[in-house]
């Protein structure tokens, strides 16, 4: 637990919503966003840019699953099979530029 997190908790008796995160509040993370300049996304957006990021660098899907703590590789396959439609595409045109 964040140092910061502990203080609150004794100070004001408030329930951390999962004990361990660093963004244990939703309330914590817009501010962030605004500070930093950074566009307004909702925070579960992040889960999705780091799997799309990890798919698109070939990262075995098996590792992305775990990463994400989904139940089975194919819900995780399921719900970023965009990527591998894309991924798909790219590798057809690699094999075009080989043999052109």
């Amino acid at each position: 637990m964040v140092k910061r997190q502990v203080q609150r908790k004794r100070r004001d008796g408030s329930e951390l919503e999962e004990p361990g995160l660093v963004f244990s509040q939703p309330s914590y993370f817009k501010p962030l966003l605004r500070r930093a300049c950074l566009p307004d996304v909702r925070f579960h957006d992040l889960r999705h840019t780091c799997a799309t990021l990890l798919a698109r660098k070939n990262v075995n899907s098996k590792i992305v699953q775990d990463t994400l703590d989904h139940a089975s590789l194919s819900m995780t396959l399921g719900v970023y099979s965009h990527v591998q439609a894309a991924m798909k595409d790219e590798a057809a045109a690699a094999m075009d530029c080989i043999f052109s």
